[in-house]
């Protein structure tokens, strides 16, 4: 699907990102180094999908970080959503209010780097073993094994 205005899709990906990097540079300094810290990425990566000099789009799996490491307000995070829907017609993101329960309270995403193997076959079964074996750590953890 194609973006919903008549501006590219770079155009669209550069007003998202100037929200964000206003956003960003009100809050203390820090924040580039908080947020690559846990996105477990480089403070570059950081830099190139908050700048609208870069054409990188911010990845949809990292604004959940941004937001509650900056402290967006839901005004905020409406403002940007509304840029970033513009530029990813497909993507929906429903805004929480803040303080308000999280669908799963007490889960976190943790990225972890794997090799990319030829064999998509062995990787999607390495990808497995990994989420079972995360699964059967926190279930010895909480004396559910």
């Amino acid at each position: 699907m194609e973006p919903a205005s008549d501006q590219s899709k770079e155009e669209l990906v550069a007003q998202y990102k100037r929200i964000l990097q206003r956003y960003i540079n009100r809050r203390p300094s820090g924040a580039r180094m908080k947020i690559a810290a846990e996105l477990n990425k480089n403070k570059s990566f950081v830099t190139q999908i908050t700048n609208p000099s870069y054409s990188i789009p911010v990845p949809a799996r990292h604004l959940d970080v941004i937001f509650d490491i900056c402290h967006f307000t839901t005004k905020e995070r409406e403002t940007f959503l509304k840029a970033y829907t513009a530029a990813h017609p497909n993507y929906q993101y429903r805004v929480v209010k803040p303080g308000a329960a999280p669908k799963e309270r007490g889960r976190r995403t943790l990225s972890i780097e794997l090799p990319v193997l030829e064999d998509s076959v062995k990787q999607q079964k390495i990808e497995a073993m990994i989420k079972a074996y995360a699964q059967e750590l926190f279930e010895l953890v909480n004396g559910h094994a």
